[in-house]
């Protein structure tokens, strides 16, 4: 779905321009979005393969929830929002606990550059992964994976999942090992 979204200065901040994401995906344009990892009680995380019809890594293992964040709204509420939208599940802003971000470029094909900043939350809740609603458009499958087994399979490069980098699996994955 195309939707407007800020765009970004150098430093991450708000430019005060905004365009479709489409646009600002076809100019490399720097913009923002969230990424929410949901884990249950004994660790297992929510991990979603993305739906084939994806202009990148269709059918690849990836964070529990990811999208853009539309024009003018914050970070926040965004990850509320896409939690809503492609698992079905409603969650409160005490919920999510922010861990900091990540900056990322890369070039998919010649009119197809993603350079993101991602605010990254971790989510600690009981949930029934048999009653999750899925957002076909974006979600092909969801599943449990154990941290230490989504650990193991990142430390490896394993090629099933989408290649965020190892210092960024590292930075997630410690957060939430770390979690009380």
């Amino acid at each position: 779905m195309d939707e407007y979204i800020d765009i970004l200065n150098e430093v991450g901040e708000i430019s005060g321009k905004t365009c479709l994401k489409s646009e600002a995906h076809q100019k490399g344009l720097f913009h923002a979005s969230v990424h929410i990892w949901i884990f249950d009680n004994h660790k297992n995380i929510l991990i979603q393969k993305r739906a084939l019809n994806k202009d990148t890594f269709p059918g690849l293992w990836d964070i529990s929830v990811a999208g853009h964040i539309s024009a003018g709204e914050l970070p926040i509420d965004s990850a509320i929002r896409e939690v809503s939208e492609e698992v079905g599940i409603s969650i409160q802003q005490k919920q999510l606990h922010y861990i900091g971000t990540s900056t990322k470029k890369v070039t998919h094909k010649i009119d197809l550059i993603d350079n993101e900043l991602h605010h990254i939350y971790i989510c600690s809740i009981n949930f029934n992964i048999e009653t999750l609603k899925i957002q076909q458009e974006e979600v092909a499958e969801v599943k449990l994976i154990p941290l230490n087994e989504l650990i193991l399979a990142t430390n490896l490069n394993n090629t099933s999942f989408v290649p965020h980098g190892k210092s960024y699996y590292e930075f997630v994955l410690n957060a939430i090992k770390n979690t009380k």
